[in-house]
């Protein structure tokens, strides 16, 4: 399996080539040259393995360079209850009839960026070992809140790199932003930028490109990585996980082997929502992909009219992962949809560089349609959704959760469909806890951060992961703040060069 860049398909590199670089030279994003197929047969079989094995099993379709040893290596690693409190990794809660919410918070750092974070660090040394690559890997990475603390996590003091974050400053959670300052390591680094995500996400972007810079880093024997969904290695985790519900689902009788479901994912960079499309064209039997947005509704509008519009105003949500107006991952997707036309990509997200948007064509449009369906919510109705999930179900769920429930309802109420449904559940409640208390008690608390999960642990019975509870007495390490203007400084100054 060799990999191609969306922005010029004559780019053939290995699967360790694709991770270790992260971005290809010109701005576009490896993309496998196929998807593997798997019948229903391996799917059943894939529901009577451990989640590691699963993982195997699903990256050796892919990874076709990295040995079994390898593999397993890493999923080894990756996947056990030294890293997740829960053994089966990736648990799937019943929330009523037919509806099932896929728990994919049970790491280390209580987000589902750890379910491709814990493992991206060991296919990233596996990878630079395989194309003896010497130099040190500097991991730049832009987030909305999780991607940066599970990195970081992730990333923590192992050899031969090292991690520098950026985040909005007023655009992450109380929570997130504790997660990341608190941070332990010795090579990491975390810094606020003044701005939104999509500065933080084009900043590092234009810095990855810079010909000028990567000139600099490599006389000092060091080169960039990514560890945001840009990067192969974080997305292909994140299609293990759907093979991995579908296949559990089957094992335990809910559905029947080769029953359609549908899958609805809240998402802002698309990338989460892309993992179960590769899903589904791997062969998991799947209706309706749902795409769930906040109030930044970019992804709602251009799945309903094919126009990507960036031009409108930032609004920052209770759930602030989502919290994005340019969605990389959406290029791999249309790569494939035009039948990998580099030159329409380039066109495309040329404007939407020096434009702000641009419109895909008619034929494009309808794939899109048949494939998906796209919903949002503001935050009025997000943490109505929360209540009523409490007061129902007696079921606590985070804000980026609560916009999916209330996307697929509204795709239900729309639709009339009651195929079975897997809800991707992003991250615990606790990370959100002002806003979750507020909807759960349908008043404001005015109870500092912990005291806010001491009381959220209270109402939902759910205990609180100890990941958070032991960030109350740690130090804050990184403090600093800067304008978007002085990213790449930062960057040069912090690797001292």
């Amino acid at each position: 399996m060799f990999y191609n860049s969306t922005r010029n398909s004559t780019v053939k590199v290995s699967s360790a080539e694709a991770i270790t670089q992260g971005i290809s030279t010109d701005g576009g994003l490896f993309v496998p040259e196929s998807i593997p197929e798997l019948s229903l047969d391996e799917i059943k079989a894939v529901g009577d393995m451990n989640y590691a094995d699963r993982a195997a099993f699903i990256f050796s379709k892919y990874l076709t360079d990295f040995t079994d040893a390898e593999i397993h290596y890493c999923t080894d690693n990756a996947y056990s209850t030294k890293n997740f409190e829960t053994e089966s990794i990736a648990e799937i809660a019943h929330l009523f009839d037919g509806t099932y919410m896929l728990e994919l918070w049970h790491g280390p750092t209580c987000a589902f960026k750890d379910m491709a974070l814990q493992i991206l660090p060991y296919f990233l040394t596996t990878s630079a070992k395989k194309i003896n690559l010497d130099k040190k890997i500097v991991i730049l990475v832009a987030t909305s809140g999780d991607t940066g603390k599970a990195a970081l996590e992730g990333f923590r003091d192992v050899e031969g790199t090292s991690i520098l974050v950026f985040y909005p400053e007023d655009g992450v959670s109380p929570m997130q932003k504790r997660q990341m300052k608190t941070q332990e390591g010795s090579n990491v680094g975390v810094c606020a930028l003044k701005g939104n995500f999509d500065d933080c996400q084009n900043g590092v972007k234009a810095i990855f490109t810079d010909s000028d810079v990567k000139k600099q880093l490599d006389d000092k024997g060091m080169m960039f990585s990514s560890a945001n969904s840009i990067n192969w290695g974080r997305l292909v985790p994140q299609i293990v996980y759907y093979v991995s519900s579908y296949a559990e689902l089957v094992k335990d009788g809910e559905i029947t082997a080769g029953e359609k479901i549908n899958i609805v994912v809240p998402t802002g960079n698309f990338g989460n929502i892309l993992a179960a499309y590769y899903a589904k064209h791997m062969g998991v039997p799947v209706n309706k992909l749902i795409c769930a947005s906040n109030i930044n509704n970019v992804l709602t509008d251009f799945i309903n009219t094919g126009v990507y519009d960036r031009n409108r105003k930032f609004y920052a949500t209770v759930s602030p992962s989502m919290d994005i107006l340019i969605s990389s991952n959406l290029e791999r997707l249309l790569y494939l949809l035009t039948g990998k036309n580099d030159i329409l990509i380039k066109e495309w997200f040329g404007k939407l560089s020096t434009e702000g948007k641009y419109e895909v064509s008619d034929d494009i449009k309808a794939k899109i349609k048949e494939e998906f369906f796209a919903g949002c919510c503001d935050d009025v109705q997000t943490k109505q959704t929360i209540h009523e999930i409490y007061e129902k179900y007696s079921y606590t769920c985070d804000t980026h959760t609560a916009v999916a429930v209330k996307v697929y309802q509204d795709y239900k109420n729309a639709t009339g469909d009651n195929t079975k449904t897997i809800i991707a559940s992003t991250a615990s409640p606790y990370k959100f806890s002002a806003a979750v208390l507020e909807a759960v008690q349908n008043e404001k608390s005015d109870l500092d951060e912990y005291d806010m999960i001491d009381k959220l642990a209270e109402l939902s019975n759910m205990p609180v992961p100890s990941a958070l509870a032991d960030l109350r007495n740690k130090p804050e390490r990184f403090n600093d703040v800067i304008e978007k203007a002085e990213q790449k400084k930062y960057v040069l100054e912090t690797l001292g060069i």
